[in-house]
């Protein structure tokens, strides 16, 4: 008997990735005459029939997930999103991914464009400002990442570890005067919950307080590293490995190579780039994939609502 071909069967004869063959498959202008050209040979040559997830993307059927990511440039969450596409792949659903910058009402309207299209269920990346109301429509079709949700499943990062673990990384070097800088405490979580478990470290190791709070932006740690600085300072810890960055950068032009920076978000390159940075990994791909997970067996009714929290893992 003929095994029967899958779309990624076809993305893997045409050369290209599943979600373009599923963008031929909608008739997605964006897709290239050459690359539509080239995976719809294959399709005719291979014979294959869309199946009813790939059909339902055009707004038939079911089989179908969203995703609503806060940045598409987002290292973190594009870790997330790696292992969540393929765990969603392996259990023959296909994904769309939209974006939100944050924005509430951009978020509500995403959500009513999946509601028409009859998707089966949704993952969210949570922020602050959130439309929780919005989301409880989705109650048992539905699961937010970074933050949590009593009405919805969640998987939450341990974000009070991940500052404690760059902390005591710094400790065990024999470092005291450190310095933080993060994000403004009207975030929830990278901002306020990363603050605080500085604060609270600092009070019960009994460290001199010393922070400045900005956006998350590898620009606005740049700025914020004079605030902090001083003749004394041995080492910045840093909320994101995106602020991070801004931090080497400034330190760079300040020839204080003497300065230990760490970052949170476990990200490759900047390991590549400056080895001798600490990064701790919050678990963003086994968060993915865990999101992935408790979706697909909410809706396959093996599951009710859960909440979980990822471990971090620390990484050099």
């Amino acid at each position: 008997m003929t095994k029967k071909l899958t779309i990624l069967d076809i993305a893997k004869l045409a050369g290209v990735g599943k979600s373009t063959v599923s963008r031929v498959l909608t008739n997605d202008p964006k897709v290239k005459p050459e690359t539509r050209q080239k995976v719809e040979q294959v399709i005719s040559e291979s014979g294959y029939v869309p199946s009813k997830s790939a059909q339902s993307m055009r707004g038939g059927s079911q089989k179908v997930v969203g995703v609503i990511i806060s940045r598409l440039d987002s290292p973190s969450e594009n870790q997330a999103v790696g292992t969540m596409l393929s765990t969603l792949y392996s259990a023959g659903y296909d994904v769309v991914v939209m974006e939100s910058q944050f924005d509430r009402d951009k978020t509500n309207e995403h959500l009513e464009v999946l509601k028409r299209r009859n998707v089966d269920g949704v993952i969210v990346f949570g922020f602050t400002d959130c439309d929780v109301e919005s989301l409880s429509s989705w109650q048992h079709k539905a699961v937010v990442i970074a933050m949590d949700y009593p009405e919805l499943s969640s998987i939450n990062y341990d974000n009070q570890m991940v500052i404690e673990l760059a902390l005591e990384h710094v400790k065990s070097q024999g470092l005291d005067e450190i310095a933080y800088i993060g994000v403004d405490p009207k975030d929830r979580t990278t901002g306020l919950s990363r603050l605080n478990a500085y604060l609270d470290w600092c009070q019960r190791k009994d460290h001199r307080v010393n922070y400045q709070v900005g956006e998350l932006h590898h620009e606005s740690a740049y700025q914020l590293v004079d605030k902090v600085l001083g003749s004394d300072t041995q080492a910045i810890v840093c909320a994101s490995d995106t602020l991070a960055l801004g931090v080497i950068k400034r330190l760079q032009e300040l020839g204080r190579e003497d300065v230990l920076v760490t970052g949170v978000g476990g990200n490759e390159l900047l390991s590549f780039l400056f080895p001798k940075v600490y990064s701790v990994d919050p678990g963003y791909t086994e968060a993915g994939k865990k999101a992935a997970n408790a979706l697909i067996k909410q809706l396959s009714g093996e599951a009710e609502i859960t909440h979980q929290t990822q471990q971090p893992l620390p990484r050099m």
